[in-house]
C-alpha cells in the first residue's frame, strides 16, 4: 500500500506479478530439483543427447561452466537482485540520514558523559596521581 502511494497507483499491481511471476519460477525450479527440504540425497536430473535422454547425477557434470562464465552469472544474479530493491526516494533518504546522525550524536553524548562521570569516580577513589 505505502509503495503505491509513493510510486503512484499503478505501481502495486507491477509488484503483485513481479511476486507471482517469482513465486512460479521458485515452483518450477523446486520441482525440477528431485528432491525438496533440502536433503543430503543425490539429485538426478535427465539429459537428452542425440541417442535418448538418459538420467545424470550431480556429481557427474553434464557441462563445466568456466570462471568466466560463473563470473558472468554471479554479475547477472546481483543485477537480477538489486532490480528488486525499492530504493527510498531523496525525502526518505533525507530523513534516515536525519535520523542516524541524530542518533549516532545522542549516543556519543551518553557515552560521552558516562566516561566523564567513571574517570571522576576513579579519581575520587583511588586519589590523584599528582
Amino acid at each position: 500500500m505505502a509503495e503505491s502511494n509513493r510510486r503512484g497507483e499503478d505501481a502495486a499491481p507491477e509488484h503483485v506479478d513481479d511476486v507471482f511471476d517469482d513465486a512460479v519460477d521458485d515452483d518450477t525450479q523446486d520441482d525440477e530439483s528431485g528432491v525438496s527440504g533440502g536433503g543430503t540425497a543425490t539429485k538426478s536430473r535427465k539429459v537428452t543427447d542425440g541417442k535418448g535422454s538418459r538420467a545424470v547425477k550431480s556429481t557427474e557434470k553434464a557441462e563445466k561452466v568456466g570462471f568466466f562464465g560463473r563470473i558472468g552469472r554471479f554479475v547477472r544474479e546481483i543485477v537480477a537482485e538489486l532490480r528488486k530493491v525499492i530504493w527510498p526516494t531523496r525525502n526518505e533518504l533525507l530523513t534516515y540520514t536525519a535520523v542516524v546522525l541524530i542518533f549516532v550524536s545522542f549516543m556519543m553524548a551518553i557515552v560521552t558523559l558516562l566516561d566523564l562521570a567513571y574517570a571522576k569516580g576513579v579519581l575520587f577513589v583511588f586519589g590523584d596521581a599528582k
